[in-house]
């Protein structure tokens, strides 16, 4: 028989220490009574009915004798506190276990002081970061206010000079705001080619701008009036502020010539006047290139 067959559990009993403290009467009777539910005179459609019972026999056997029973007792014991000290083992190795999954997520995770000085350290980056913004706007908001007020100043200068400027080296230039825009260094860029050029003050609308050009000398003024085009796409129209080509070369009639001194509305019309006619003559120009480029191809 199989040495793991409880023979108290065979016949109904229960085990362990309690089936050890059993009489031999307790245990007869209890074979009596499975023997009668177990006999195969009353199984007959049970194909293990016989066998059942050759083990029920078997086991009361063992019971009954006294050194067996001990043997028995003793088997169940041994078994029993292995049971037990399995039981405690995998206790311990689950708690060893879960000790150790809990120090490796402690050594993993982020420790709670580190964390918040890395959030203190991001906040104070960014901080430092948007003062810095704030700083540089404010100093480029007073640098382009410093710009305004010397424009404002030099024109107010070149303006109130009277007497003391000579209006013969300045010249007066005009372009739409329609192609490339001018400023004081490109103007600069442009006249410098026909002498120095002392000061440059713009004065620009949406629409149109101007600039005062002071030229060293009245030569200069001379050369670039008849010379200077500016951009192809944004033509300058320069015209002197005081005309000294009557000084140069008298006219043949000592009467002034009727657009010699335009000064208000009439030197405004002749002025748009003379800038859509540079303008016209730069659209065609450009039509002129094109039909030229689809010739050559």
């Amino acid at each position: 028989m199989d040495v793991n067959v409880d023979h108290y559990n065979v016949l109904g009993l229960p085990s362990g220490e309690e089936g050890a403290k059993l009489s031999e009467k307790e245990i007869s009777k209890a074979y009596r009574l499975k023997a009668l539910e177990l006999h195969p005179d009353k199984r007959p459609d049970d194909p293990q009915a016989q066998s059942n019972f050759q083990n029920l026999k078997t086991s009361y056997e063992i019971l009954k004798d006294e050194k067996a029973r001990k043997l028995f007792d003793e088997l169940l014991q041994v078994k029993h506190e292995q049971v037990h000290r399995k039981a405690q083992y995998d206790v311990k190795r689950r708690r060893m276990v879960s000790d150790l999954e809990e120090r490796e997520w402690a050594a993993n995770a982020p420790d709670p002081a580190s964390k918040a000085r890395e959030e203190e350290e991001r906040i104070a980056k960014k901080l430092k970061e948007e003062i810095a913004r704030i700083r540089a706007m404010f100093a480029n908001k007073r640098a382009s206010s410093s710009r305004k007020e010397a424009t404002e100043t030099r024109r107010e200068s070149v303006a109130n000079r009277g007497g003391g400027l000579n209006k013969e080296k300045v010249l007066k230039v005009s372009w739409e705001k329609s192609g490339e825009d001018y400023t004081a260094e490109k103007l600069r860029e442009v006249f410098e080619k026909f002498g120095e050029v002392e000061d440059i003050v713009i004065k620009s609308s949406r629409k149109k701008g101007s600039a005062l050009v002071v030229m060293a000398s009245k030569e200069a003024v001379v050369t670039a009036s008849g010379n200077v085009c500016g951009h192809i796409s944004n033509p300058l129209l320069v015209l002197p502020l005081q005309s000294t080509v009557a000084m140069e070369f008298p006219p043949r009639s000592m009467e002034p010539e009727p657009s010699s001194n335009l000064v208000g509305a009439g030197y405004q019309s002749f002025e748009e006047s003379i800038l859509k006619k540079l303008q016209k003559c730069c659209r065609k120009a450009k039509v002129t290139c094109k039909t030229h480029s689809k010739e050559v191809k």
